[in-house]
């Protein structure tokens, strides 16, 4: 027996088609469960243009509300998750362009002001030292000397003097006293377990990386749904 202080069916599971015939009803609920449903996946593709957290997430409602708006044009030709993203692609694009409209047209309106002859920093370009980014930079560089040090000895020499020092593969062989060809194949190998050693130890990481879950997906849900004027709990 169902209980009486239900509110309304959890739509979540449903289909794609069955939450857009929902939500051109007027179902908060379904509303819901497409944003939740796609949250992450149209994150990491507005994050990976604008390569900003909250720019992205801006990007995000922007595009949830856009297509919102017009869910009556959407008539099956792609997947709903291909609409989207392509939404979520055009919203991220333009506004990348704009910004760097802007920057560039700041920036250099500046400098003819000033009469400056330095070199104009690209958008994005910090400035000042970022202690986070500083501490991501650390950790991959602990990873990859921890890898380099397990290559075989051979291995890790011709490594560290190419690809570390700089030497080229004459200097590299006069001071190992082996032939360049040689140099060149153990390079050649040195790389490979490189790789695959990072592959091991990233793999796993990279698969979670730019997370966009729990609050931070309910609150997108909560704003878009804000804007669409349903309340937070508004099933209908």
């Amino acid at each position: 027996m169902q209980t009486a202080t239900r509110k309304r069916d959890d739509v979540s599971p449903s289909p794609d088609e069955h939450l857009v015939a929902l939500a051109l009803r007027g179902e908060g609920s379904a509303f819901r469960a497409i944003i939740q449903r796609y949250n992450r996946r149209l994150y990491r593709v507005a994050r990976g243009i604008v390569r900003d957290d909250g720019e992205a997430e801006d990007i995000l409602q922007e595009a949830y509300v856009r297509a919102f708006a017009a869910l009556s044009q959407f008539h099956g030709n792609a997947s709903l998750s291909t609409w989207l993203t392509r939404i979520v692609l055009n919203e991220a694009l333009g506004r990348l362009r704009r910004q760097r409209r802007t920057v560039t047209l700041d920036v250099l309106d500046q400098a003819a002001h000033q009469g400056d002859s330095h070199v104009i920093m690209f958008p994005g370009v910090s400035v000042a030292p970022d202690p986070e980014s500083a501490a991501a930079r650390a950790e991959v560089r602990r990873l990859l000397e921890h890898a380099v040090d397990e290559l075989p000895d051979s291995f890790r020499l011709v490594f560290v003097m190419r690809d570390i020092e700089g030497l080229s593969i004459e200097e590299t062989a006069a001071n190992l006293n082996i032939p360049a060809a040689t140099v060149k194949t153990r390079l050649h190998r040195a790389r490979r377990l490189l790789r695959q050693a990072l592959d091991e130890k990233l793999g796993l990481v990279l698969r979670d990386t730019f997370p966009f879950d729990g609050a931070r997906c309910a609150r997108v849900a909560d704003r878009v749904l804000a804007r669409l004027g349903m309340g937070a709990d508004d099933g209908s």
